[in-house]
């Protein structure tokens, strides 16, 4: 049966950024026609379903291009400590008291979050240990995700569960990748995650990036979070990590660095030409502390940029809009008004987003042919009128509870409000009962 999303404006994000007042004819997984309002429909529609659109925007799907679902459950435990001493004294003894209960309760309300918010499309981070358990939730789920567990075997502070040899770690995450690329119809891929150079050997990651390049894989890390971290990598490897990993071989489309605050116009410029991925934490940088990324000078060098929301406890929301949102108003703060406008802000959470996990030509602009991951927001409530521009209504105005309905592949995953393939009320209350168990394990 064929869906009609009718009566609203679409906001495009293709390449002439165009708005129209049309409606959407999905079939099957794909966008089958864009109609003008008023006129007819393909002669090959039938069965047709409608969708009510009015008041509604319909956009893209988000992508966030750096998410951890293993710590949704550590939402608010770790406040006020910056980044080494918040991996160091509370997010790493949690992963490592994650057992498979509290990890599929973990990765199953991340997933009800961001896609209850409109996100289509992840690049999720895992802990060390027990990943298929969040590769099974995000294919469950209905999203589109490309996933990996963490891959740590060296590093000061870092508890024994989650400490590996080389061979394990590389054996392991080679394992994972067999297991579940290309698994959902397609929607479901890898991605190998050394997890930063202070916990990575150069033997691992190099490792990592051969066996990503042989599968078609992403390698995805973080590099130049935070001014502590990057002193404590110059006086531990006498360099900068992004200029390490890229001397490893983490670099090209293929690999993704979260994060780029202390990134310099010299390192960016490699970035750009190499066509490596860096991704946006806005709000985690904010409550870490990190510092305000560059991104609107990024942007003018050519970076090829997307938007994450990082994980529930360096957050704590895990919300595509607030990332959209802070993006705009830092860059603003940063080099001034009007370096990085809502048009803008908009194409990075969306198009430049599936471009940057390589699904450009598959996703992240509403056009006949592409995948129909959709967000259907209502832009007609109170706090949205009565501004005239569609981009300013969505990045400043509209959130995540102006959602009302969200495709990934063609399928309806969210219906008024609602997701229809994973129970709402079942998954908090798993959450609150497995977060107990986990931060008892964990001593805390």
């Amino acid at each position: 049966m064929d869906l009609l999303l009718r009566g609203g404006t679409l906001v495009t994000c293709d390449a002439q950024d165009r708005v129209l007042e049309a409606d959407v004819l999905v079939r099957g997984r794909s966008i089958e026609a864009v109609v003008a309002r008023g006129g007819r429909l393909p002669r090959s529609a039938s069965f047709v379903r409608e969708l009510d659109a009015h008041g509604c925007a319909v956009i893209p799907g988000f992508v966030q291009a750096h998410v951890h679902l293993c710590q949704a459950l550590l939402r608010g435990s770790a406040d006020d400590l910056p980044l080494l001493a918040w991996l160091r004294e509370r997010i790493w003894p949690l992963e490592a008291a994650h057992d498979e209960y509290s990890l599929r309760a973990s990765a199953e309300l991340g997933l009800l979050e961001m896609m209850l918010a409109g996100t289509t499309s992840i690049l999720d981070m895992g802990t060390v240990h027990e990943h298929d358990v969040v590769m099974d939730a995000c294919e469950r789920s209905g999203v589109r995700a490309a996933s990996g567990k963490a891959m740590m075997d060296t590093g000061e502070g870092i508890p024994e569960r989650l400490r590996e040899s080389t061979a394990d770690s590389l054996a392991e995450s080679e394992r994972l990748c067999g297991a579940w690329q290309g698994k959902g119809d397609g929607r479901i891929g890898y991605a190998f995650a050394p997890r930063f150079v202070l916990s990575c050997t150069e033997a691992l990651v190099r490792g990592a990036v051969d066996r990503a390049k042989d599968a078609g894989a992403f390698v995805h890390t973080h590099a130049a979070e935070h001014p502590g971290e990057r002193d404590a990598v110059r006086a531990a490897l006498g360099a900068d990590d992004v200029d390490i990993l890229a001397a490893w071989g983490v670099t090209g489309p293929r690999a993704v660095l979260a994060h780029g605050v202390q990134i310099t116009e010299p390192q960016a410029r490699k970035l750009a030409q190499d066509g490596t991925r860096l991704v946006h934490c806005p709000s985690a940088n904010l409550k870490l502390g990190s510092g305000i990324a560059p991104v609107a000078e990024f942007d003018a060098l050519g970076v090829a940029l997307a938007l994450g929301c990082d994980g529930a406890c360096c957050n704590n929301n895990m919300d595509p809009w607030a990332e959209m949102r802070h993006a705009a108003l830092l860059a603003t703060i940063r080099t001034g008004v009007g370096t990085l406008t809502a048009r803008r802000a908009l194409r990075l959470a969306t198009t430049d987003g599936a471009r940057a996990l390589g699904q450009g030509e598959l996703t992240g602009s509403i056009e006949e042919g592409k995948r129909a991951d959709l967000c259907v927001v209502r832009i007609d409530g109170p706090h949205a009128e009565p501004a005239r521009d569609v981009f300013s209504k969505l990045v400043f105005s509209c959130g995540a509870r102006d959602v009302q309905h969200v495709l990934v592949d063609g399928t309806l995953v969210v219906k008024d409000g609602e997701h229809q393939l994973l129970d709402a009320q079942r998954i908090t209350a798993r959450a609150r009962e497995q977060a107990k168990k986990l931060f008892s394990r964990a001593g805390l």
